[in-house]
């Protein structure tokens, strides 16, 4: 460590941007994720890779709660973006009141049953503080969050330039005159300022997104969440893209990437974790993850794609 670092400065390296503790999503009775955690720090480029349908993108648009979590809880900057542990308690005291109706529900039971239900009480009282809080940051928080979808998401009947100033604009209060001149100098920076004014319409698909990746930085945030940026592009477009998320990455943006992109996983990441049944399976840094996977389903996994 050099010799100048203050103890604060190593307390502040350590702490995570993202910390994500229990993480569960369920849609009616199909349970996603059964229980995520995971830490990411600044700097890091975690690649999340794993089998279709098995909680890659879930988890990913639970970050910034483009999807509402089921139960757990996720701090952004040591803020509150969710937490509720209660589903937790509340599986308990299912599983205890179908004991009374089996009229195995003896004193210890009934005891234990008492006792969740008094922290049950008091974790609603806690939560509900909690999200009177986080209803108020939510918004605030999620501007340091970028994403990346699949499908670009540019708005038709914008010019690029328009497209990318306008969240500035409307929810930092940037002018308009700043914003552009900000944009500029991102389009620059992805070789496309010379379509500042043209619709998305007349982009490729490689062209636009690049642009939904502007759009993301010229808010200026602290992780950038990507979904599988190059699964709906041409094979010969999804290099120029890698090469930008290359570029982001070699300057230190904190990354989140979904992908079945092996080699950029290999290459670009310092972390890759492999979901499944919607838990991480494993989680290495790229060399020891890819040479010597440890878990099973990793290994047949990794025999399919590579």
């Amino acid at each position: 460590m050099n010799d100048n670092m203050t103890i604060n400065e190593t307390v502040e390296k350590k702490k995570p941007i993202i910390s994500v503790k229990k993480l569960h999503k369920s849609f009616g009775k199909l349970d996603v994720l059964n229980g995520i955690n995971i830490d990411i720090h600044k700097g890091d480029v975690v690649a999340v890779i794993g089998p279709s349908g098995c909680g890659k993108s879930t988890f990913l648009r639970c970050l910034n709660l483009l999807e509402m979590p089921s139960a757990g809880e996720i701090l952004l900057n040591d803020e509150y973006l969710f937490k509720n542990e209660r589903v937790y308690l509340k599986r308990e005291m299912k599983a205890l009141l179908a004991l009374k109706k089996s009229h195995q529900f003896n004193e210890e039971a009934e005891e234990k049953y008492q006792n969740l239900k008094t922290q049950y009480e008091d974790l609603r009282k806690a939560e509900k503080q909690i999200e009177k809080i986080a209803a108020k940051n939510v918004n605030l928080l999620r501007q340091k969050i970028g994403m990346v979808f699949q499908q670009f998401n540019l708005f038709p009947h914008l010019t690029v330039l328009k497209n990318i100033t306008l969240a500035p604009v409307k929810l930092k209060k940037i002018p308009q005159e700043e914003a552009n001149a900000k944009a500029m100098e991102l389009l620059k920076k992805v070789g496309l300022e010379d379509k500042a004014n043209a619709y998305p319409s007349t982009l490729s698909g490689g062209q636009k997104q690049r642009i939904a990746i502007v759009r993301a930085l010229a808010m200026e945030p602290d992780v950038m969440l990507f979904d599988e940026p190059t699964s709906a592009l041409d094979p010969e477009m999804v290099g120029e893209v890698l090469k930008v998320m290359t570029e982001l990455a070699q300057n230190g943006m904190t990354m989140v990437v979904v992908t079945h992109e092996m080699g950029f996983a290999k290459e670009v990441a310092n972390r890759v974790i492999f979901i499944s049944e919607g838990v991480i399976r494993e989680e290495n840094a790229p060399e020891e993850f890819f040479e010597n996977p440890k878990d099973e389903r990793l290994q047949d996994f990794l025999a399919k794609v590579l």
